[in-house]
């Protein structure tokens, strides 16, 4: 079993800031960002931390589910992961993990505007691939 975060696709890519749905008040920037929010220690030890996590699921295994479930989350201010909700799934298991992994991870670093932390809506392809 392995696990991929980008599959072939640039990291340039797989990652998209949207605004849809949102919930509360507090402005959630989309556009005309300094830097964009990022995992401690960059791409490389997000792709380490899914790897390391995930749990494949089970279900998924027998029915020899794989692809691709693309994950949105919020950013918020502090760096902590807020509204995470799967976009598109694959089911069988693997909509549930990835959503209970990125509700795992550790803070962020946050996205910044005018050199102020600001709330950004991220989504991430997580691959689920059997070998």
């Amino acid at each position: 079993m392995s696990y991929s975060i980008y599959g072939q696709e640039s990291v340039v890519d797989s990652m998209k800031v949207e605004a849809r749905d949102v919930e509360d008040e507090e402005e959630i920037i989309i556009s005309d960002l300094d830097e964009m929010p990022e995992f401690p220690g960059g791409h490389l030890e997000l792709a380490k931390y899914l790897q390391n996590n995930i749990l494949y699921p089970d279900s998924a295994m027998k029915y020899n589910t794989q692809g691709k479930v693309y994950v949105r989350f919020q950013v918020k201010k502090d760096g902590s992961i807020d509204c995470v909700v799967v976009l598109k799934g694959i089911g069988y298991g693997c909509d549930v993990e990835a959503i209970r992994i990125i509700k795992k991870m550790p803070r962020w670093k946050p996205g910044l505007r005018d050199g102020e932390p600001v709330k950004v809506l991220y989504t991430l392809p997580i691959n689920f691939l059997l070998n």
